[in-house]
């Protein structure tokens, strides 16, 4: 059984890592830059995010851009290696942010302040929900540099309707936070978007952590299997889900009429 630990998360120039009670933050701090990727921002979250995973007080992941003008603006185009490193690794540092982002069973949800393009499409779409504020951007514009999203389209591709997503790829141009909101690619706008995010917290917050836990982790698992697969994979995870203290103290306060006190197992 996994306990809290709580974990020293360690904060970089480029990205600050913070917990602010049970959430922990994941802020780019490279303002100047528009909150460009660096492989070091990269790393730093795949292994915050992967560290939540054994500490059982972290109950959600908030990653967003330092200021007001970008979320983040993709990769660091005045970087000398603004896309790998090192050409024989199979493994470049965005995808294995997305697999690591892929695995967790902590919510995760994007602070779009600003500006959302290129790689930083694939942070926000990489997350569980999405608040957005009203003056923020959203493109793909690797066509204007002789480039693809293509990692992006991984986590990308079934959250937005083909056509649109087709038309962004290819021509490269953004869409307002209100188009966003309307192709379903973000869950809420706001002038305030702290407030909001807040909003969403706190009805996050006071629910079972164990059914949260146990419930992204079903929900990722069946998105790819066909109709009879995930069937058979739920009926079983039902029966797991009814064993939880969280499940017994649910199904007890609401039979009392109170709140129930939750264990998180």
């Amino acid at each position: 059984m996994t306990t809290p630990s709580n974990t020293p998360f360690t904060s970089s120039a480029e990205l600050s890592v913070e917990t602010r009670g049970p959430v922990l933050w994941l802020t780019i701090t490279r303002e100047e830059r528009r909150n460009a990727m660096s492989h070091g921002v990269l790393a730093g979250m795949a292994q915050a995010i992967s560290e939540a995973q054994l500490d059982r007080s972290i109950r959600a992941i908030v990653i967003t851009g330092a200021g007001t003008k970008a979320f983040c603006a993709g990769a660091d185009l005045q970087s000398a290696n603004a896309f790998t490193t090192d050409y024989s690794e199979p493994h470049g540092h965005l995808a294995q942010l997305l697999r690591v982002a892929r695995m967790s069973t902590i919510p995760m949800i994007a602070r779009v302040n600003g500006a959302c393009m290129a790689g930083g499409m694939g942070l926000m779409s990489m997350c569980d929900m999405v608040v957005a504020a009203s003056h923020a951007v959203f493109g793909l514009p690797e066509v204007k540099v002789g480039v693809f999203p293509a990692q992006v389209l991984s986590v990308l591709q079934h959250l937005i309707p083909r056509r649109k997503l087709a038309e962004m790829c290819l021509t490269g141009e953004p869409i307002t936070s209100a188009q966003a909101l309307e192709y379903n690619l973000v869950n809420y706008v706001d002038d305030d978007v702290d407030s909001r995010l807040q909003w969403l917290l706190d009805r996050l917050l006071d629910k079972s952590p164990a059914a949260i836990r146990r419930g992204l982790y079903t929900m990722k698992k069946v998105e790819a299997m066909a109709f009879e697969e995930s069937m058979s994979f739920t009926e079983s995870q039902i029966a797991l889900f009814t064993l939880t203290e969280d499940a017994k103290e649910g199904q007890k306060a609401f039979q009392e009429k109170r709140k129930p006190v939750w264990a998180g197992q």
